[in-house]
């Protein structure tokens, strides 16, 4: 199982989403993040590619207009992913990575 941590900015971001997309969010993250991470390669539902101009930050989609960004960490346990989720929101999240 990857593990995972947040900056505060996520933190805050998070909190500001409605109780809806908090939970849309959580299962994206759950039901399809996870077992792709696992597995190592992505389903192209979920869009995860670079963010352009910001090296080692991905974007992933988990609503029409639900967008997280992202960056890998240093394994916290040996073997599994490490992620450590940058922000959380629309694609105003693309205004500061």
């Amino acid at each position: 199982m990857p593990t995972f941590a947040y900056t505060p900015t996520f933190g805050k971001d998070f909190a500001l989403l409605d109780p809806a997309d908090k939970q849309r969010f959580k299962r994206k993250v759950t039901e399809e993040f996870v077992p792709d991470l696992e597995v190592g390669k992505f389903r192209a539902g979920l869009r995860v590619k670079g963010v352009h101009g910001v090296q080692g930050v991905f974007e992933m989609t988990w609503a029409p207009d639900g967008r997280a960004t992202f960056e890998y960490g240093e394994e916290q346990i040996p073997g599994k992913p490490h992620v450590i989720w940058r922000r959380v929101s629309t694609h105003d999240v693309f205004r500061s990575p």
